[in-house]
This record gives structure tokens, sequence and C-alpha cells, in this order.
């Protein structure tokens, strides 16, 4: 049900034929990239959090990490995921194929620095077995997000 609805939002914007279903999993940022073939930094990966019981989602490059003092300076409270029992139901997408595409209403979407120094990123499309190729201007245009924001830091 949850690929229906984001194929459906993503079909929205004219992005259906750019939706990748994958034979295997994708629902590590490592499974991801060798099931689609691309590099792990190129997966946009949804990192769901809380702020005052308000689910956010931040895309960020595959291979980043939230930096928590970055995180507290531009958000003023600490980063707190959301539990694992409870993604389903606040996002609207189950762990493995979260994403802003046909999330629940309500939710605020921000995209972290880290994906800008992709041309072409692959986030999920609501399930554990696919992703969409987009570039970064085609996913400003159909994650619904409020921002660009700098909460994250590569691996050393």
């Amino acid at each position: 049900m949850a690929f229906e609805k984001a194929k459906a939002y993503l079909e929205g914007f004219g992005l259906g034929d750019k939706i990748i279903v994958t034979e295997h999993s994708s629902a590590t940022v490592a499974e991801a990239a060798q099931a689609i073939g691309c590099e792990e930094a190129m997966i946009a990966k949804t990192l769901s959090f809380l702020q005052e019981d308000q689910p956010v989602l931040i895309l960020a490059d595959g291979t980043a990490r939230i930096d928590n003092r970055k995180y507290k300076d531009r958000f003023g409270c600490k980063a707190k995921m959301i539990p694992a029992d409870l993604v389903e139901s606040l996002i609207g997408h189950a762990i493995g194929g979260v994403c802003p595409f046909g999330a629940n209403e309500g939710i605020s979407v921000y995209l972290d620095e880290s994906l800008r120094r992709h041309e072409i990123v692959y986030p999920a499309v609501g399930n554990d077995h696919s992703g969409v190729k987009l570039t970064i201007p085609e996913l400003e245009k159909c994650s619904g997000f409020l921002e660009w924001v700098d909460v994250c830091k590569q691996p050393e």
C-alpha cells in the first residue's frame, strides 16, 4: 500500500518512469546501493525524528551521519529519532521504505546539504524494494521540503 501511494504521488509530478523496483532488498543504504547499482553516498536516506511530538523527515547523503551539535543549533532541540515501532504509523511508510513521497500529512521535510554534492540521488519509494532516480532539482520539486539544512557530517 505505501509503495502504491508513493508511486502515485511521484506520478503526479511526472516522475513515475524514474521509479526502480529492485529484486533484492533496498532496506539499508548498503542494500539499496547494491540493488540499484550506485555508490552508497548517492542513496538519499530519509531519517525520521520527533520534535515536540511532531514528525520531521531529513533526507541526507547515504554516508552522512547526523551531527548532534548542528542539529541542536538548527532546530533548538536534541535529535530524537522516532522509535522503530512508531515510524510506520507516524510517517505512513515502514522502516526501509521511509520517504517524503505520499507520507502522512503535516510532516516537515528538510533536505540536508550533504545531498548537494550529487547530481543524481536515489530515495526510497515507500517500501524496501524500491528507489527513484532523481536529480536534485527533481527532488526539490517533489519532496515538499521546507528548506535546505546543514545538520549532517560526512564520515572521516
